[in-house]
């Protein structure tokens, strides 16, 4: 039998499915949210005045206006070297971060941003890098080598030395904790029935958004940006050990043909649901011959892939771009660092529920799903560009930029945790990491813009939700030319995707027929060979570009 006639035999969310899910769905988001947004509590200024004797002492933080005190406080720094500003310069004790022990202030201050672009460009390499390490070396191997090199350059983090070694190695985790949870989310999905793989995408999304609090809470606890590093680390630890007991992936065994291993892999999974008694024997399809063996290339060297990929990447690029803008640019809530990070993570935790929900309904699905929440986003964003500017009285004390940014926010992450699921579903397995990789990088392109789009304020105080509700509703017309994958049978191979036109195809053609009244047997000649252009047609589509 095949790897997915097996899965019903072994279980497709049975005990161990579910701690699967706990571990590498749950417990790893909260490490992989922790190290993603770092830089938030890290890269936080504290308060700090200045006792220069020509200028009063003054205490400056950076989410107030710029005061006049302030502006010539500005122009000291440029001209006074390190030992004076270290002189004259004092943060407050209420916490600790790389801004405080570098005096990262003033004209320096960009090399936080700065630190935080390294990691996300980071991320950009090892999305693609590791997916297709994965394809060829397998998940479980490249996922442990990833996740041990990523806390070891994370621990890196909070002994630096210097603000270039912290920037580096900030780039090197990204490297790391992009490729290695983008290769544990394709082995838990490979691991479960197709059935489950929304839930368990949601749920990894869902503890994104707890890691975030958790984070906030952290930080809250520990008020030392180094010994918060090596705490976030240790928990990071604890899952990595965990991790060494997950086994390899049977349907990527199965599709690069080593059947042995693929069935040992199921009968571990069965032996951990407690059905113990389970035998079969897998088979590779009839008509496979050969080995098939998947690359970036053939993102774009078929037809079909090729217009899936470019409408994902772009998607892709849209979420993030939005979903890291809209947080950028939602200005100071006031009040404690803490609290205000920890909003920004459990705001999201509704739209996971109604994901899953969602995506299993006939008629919604993933697709109408993903378009409707990319709508909802862009026209929230849109309508910022009537509210008035200043702050309101009436309706629009509660219809206002920052209500409409949190409904942004929600409706972003619910796309974001879709496009996951839905990504996945669209590629074969020979080049599912591949294609999601490829995708993820793309998204990461739009992280590393993110932080200059909220700069546009200077220009129209709402041009920055104008640019997100215009490239939010321009990716949900561009879904709607995907295909529906709710209750499609999983990909394999390439080959398979020629199957499924095949079989769209058909369909149609059948549809068509009934509808016609027989003529005669000419006619119905004519029709036979209308249906086999049609099947050529289809067959076309999977052929390369020539």
């Amino acid at each position: 039998m095949e790897v997915e006639e097996a899965f019903p035999l072994v279980g497709q969310m049975g005990a161990f499915q579910v701690w699967l899910c706990v571990l590498l769905a749950a417990l790893l988001q909260l490490y992989v949210a922790s190290e993603a947004i770092f830089i938030a509590l890290v890269g936080a200024t504290p308060p700090y005045h200045w006792d220069l004797e020509r200028i009063s002492a003054n205490w400056s933080h950076g989410n107030r206006s710029v005061s006049e005190e302030e502006r010539v406080f500005g122009k000291w720094l440029l001209t006074a070297n390190g030992s004076e500003v270290h002189k004259h310069v004092h943060f407050s004790s209420s916490f600790t971060s790389i801004a405080s022990e570098w005096f990262l202030i003033g004209s320096t201050s960009y090399k936080i941003s700065a630190a935080s672009s390294f990691f996300f460009s980071g991320v950009f390499v090892g999305v693609i890098t590791f997916g297709q390490l994965s394809d060829r070396f397998g998940r479980k191997k490249v996922y442990l080598i990833g996740f041990a090199l990523d806390i070891l350059f994370a621990l890196a983090n909070g002994f630096s030395p210097s603000y270039l070694f912290f920037a580096v190695s900030r780039f090197l985790v990204g490297v790391m904790n992009g490729g290695m949870s983008l290769v544990a989310f394709v082995l838990l999905n490979e691991c479960v029935g197709t059935a489950y793989w929304a839930l368990a995408g949601s749920i990894g999304g869902l503890f994104f958004a707890v890691g975030i609090a958790q984070y906030a809470l952290l930080g809250y606890l520990i008020r030392s940006w180094r010994m918060l590093a090596v705490v976030v680390n240790l928990e990071g630890t604890v899952v990595f050990l965990l991790s060494l007991f997950v086994p390899e992936s049977p349907r990527w065994l199965y599709s690069q043909g080593r059947l042995s291993e693929a069935e040992d892999a199921l009968f571990l999974i069965a032996k951990r649901n407690r059905k113990p008694k389970c035998t079969f024997f897998l088979a590779l399809p009839s008509e496979r011959t050969h080995k098939e063996a998947g690359s970036i290339l053939d993102l774009f060297r078929y037809k079909i892939l090729l217009g899936r990929t470019l409408v994902m990447m772009f998607i892709w690029f849209v979420c993030s771009l939005v979903y890291y803008g809209l947080t950028l640019n939602a200005g100071d809530l006031g009040g404690s660092i803490y609290a205000n990070l920890a909003l920004s993570g459990l705001i999201e935790i509704p739209a996971y529920p109604l994901c899953i929900y969602l995506i299993n309904q006939k008629w919604f699905g993933r697709k109408r799903t993903l378009a409707a929440f990319l709508s909802l986003g862009g026209l929230a964003s849109l309508v910022v560009m009537f509210l008035p500017e200043k702050k309101a009285t009436g309706v629009f004390a509660v219809i206002n930029s920052r209500s409409l940014s949190l409904l942004g926010k929600l409706t972003i992450s619910s796309a974001f945790n879709i496009v996951y699921i839905y990504t996945s579903e669209l590629y074969p397995t020979v080049i599912r990491n591949v294609g999601m990789g490829a995708c993820s990088m793309f998204s990461r392109v739009g992280g590393i813009i993110a932080p200059f789009v909220p700069s546009l304020r200077s220009v129209q105080w709402s041009l920055p939700y104008v640019v997100f509700g215009v490239a939010g509703l321009l990716s949900a017309l561009l879904s709607l030319l995907l295909p529906e994958t709710l209750n499609s049978p999983l990909l394999e191979t390439i080959s398979d995707l020629q199957v499924c036109s095949y079989r769209r195809l058909g369909t149609e053609a059948v549809a068509l027929q009934a509808l016609e009244d027989p003529q005669s047997d000419g006619d119905s000649s004519a029709g036979s060979e209308s249906e086999d252009e049609e099947f050529y047609d289809a067959d076309e589509e999977t052929q390369m570009i020539t």
